[in-house]
């Protein structure tokens, strides 16, 4: 999705495109919410939707992509976010990182983006096939972030080659597991939203550092 770009400034054909995606992804959660991932098959997805599977394979490239393709989206959004000028020349990677996350977040679609997200990490929760899903297009994205940094930022060197900058990237995206984890936890009845996620976000990464230095003090013995 191009979070980047309005919709009405897009070709008609794009637009159709876009329409049909987010039927899919809007269709598929409803589908899978009701009847579970394993109750609905594809060809009963396309038939709901109106489209071939070969409209669907364009798209997407599985069920559990199109049930994963709302925090996806967001990821994809931050990969363009990151190649946007820093504000701030020669701020921590880390928190070069966290910016760049916040502010992808306020670019996402306020109305609806969140609820999709609910649906989608509750159908992760009971669905094994998804968190691996999920977790193969987490590591290509964070080796995508870690490429994108050492071609457009001078790092000072590391006798570690790429594991620096490797770590920097697994730590945030672990500080944002952390708080997706609570948002969707604390959901309950009440909307959730893209700003609160970001709150818990921020929560996340501030609590990285003392993390780090948590020390393991023994307890004293009876």
């Amino acid at each position: 999705m191009d979070t980047a770009r309005p919709t009405a400034q897009l070709p008609l054909r794009e637009r159709k495109k876009l329409r049909t995606r987010q039927a899919l992804v809007d269709t598929a959660l409803e589908l899978f919410t009701e009847r579970g991932f394993d109750g609905v098959t594809l060809d009963e997805l396309c038939e709901a939707v109106e489209v071939s599977k070969r409209t669907f394979f364009r798209t997407f490239t599985s069920k559990e992509d199109v049930a994963c393709a709302p925090l996806h989206d967001m990821w994809t959004a931050f990969l363009k976010e990151l190649e946007e000028p820093p504000g701030d020349a020669g701020l921590p990677v880390f928190d070069l990182l966290r910016d760049t996350l916040l502010r992808t977040l306020t670019r996402m679609p306020a109305d609806d983006w969140p609820h999709r997200v609910l649906l989608s990490r509750r159908l992760a929760e009971r669905t094994p096939s998804m968190d691996a899903h999920g977790l193969a297009f987490c590591d290509r994205t964070s080796r995508t972030v870690v490429d994108t940094l050492l071609r457009r930022f001078d790092l000072g060197g590391t006798p570690y080659e790429d594991l620096v900058p490797r770590l920097t990237v697994d730590v945030l995206v672990a500080a944002f597991h952390r708080a997706l984890e609570i948002w969707t936890a604390g959901a309950g009845d009440t909307p959730r939203t893209a700003e609160d996620l970001a709150t818990a976000v921020r929560t996340a990464c501030a609590a990285v550092p003392a993390s780090l230095a948590l020390p393991a003090r023994p307890r004293p013995v009876p």
